[in-house]
Parts: C-alpha cells; sequence; structure tokens
C-alpha cells in the first residue's frame, strides 16, 4: 500500500488516508501521524484527516508502522468517528467531545 499518492503535481503530494474495516473485527488505517491513547475499549489517533475515535469491545493494536503511518486494530467496532478540531482547541475540544 502506497502512503503518497500523486496529485498530478510533482511539486506536492499529499499523505493518503484510508479506514478499511474487515467484517468488525478488524481496522486498518493509513495516514496515522501519532496514537494519541489506547486501551481496550477506545483508541485515539492523530491523522491526516483529524483526529480519529475507534471505539469498541476487546480493542488491540495488531500492528503500528509508524514510518508508513499504518495502525491496525483488532477486535469488536462499535463506532468510529472523526472529531472536529474547532478554533484550535485541539485538546480542550477532544475532552468536550468526549465527555459531553
Amino acid at each position: 500500500m502506497n502512503q503518497y499518492y500523486d496529485t498530478g503535481s510533482t511539486t506536492k503530494t499529499t499523505p493518503e488516508h484510508d479506514v478499511i474495516m474487515r467484517g468488525r473485527r478488524l481496522l486498518d488505517i493509513t495516514g496515522v501521524k501519532q496514537v494519541e491513547s489506547f486501551d481496550n475499549e477506545e483508541f485515539l489517533l492523530e491523522t491526516v484527516m483529524g483526529i480519529l475515535a475507534i471505539r469498541g469491545q476487546g480493542l488491540q493494536m495488531k500492528n503500528l508502522d509508524v514510518d508508513k503511518g499504518i495502525v491496525s486494530i483488532k477486535g469488536r467496532i462499535f463506532d468510529i468517528v472523526y472529531l472536529d478540531d474547532q478554533h484550535g482547541e485541539k485538546a480542550k475540544g477532544l475532552f468536550g467531545k468526549l465527555f459531553k
């Protein structure tokens, strides 16, 4: 899987971001910049498209490739949602949305 795709311009490439789910049990995510936090019920990932929250049961990190920005998660997946960053208040907005 290629991490970058060609936008037709030779001067700029954009990191690719894909979320591929297989049977609600396996999730492959590309374009991951950083793993913010994780436990067996929730993963918070910073991706090139924003903060991605994955919620479920018995979640485990199956694969992590920091250089390529790839994360694989296995377990029972209930919810996949992007948390919007409003007014540059990343941390406050993130926790505010989680504990609404």
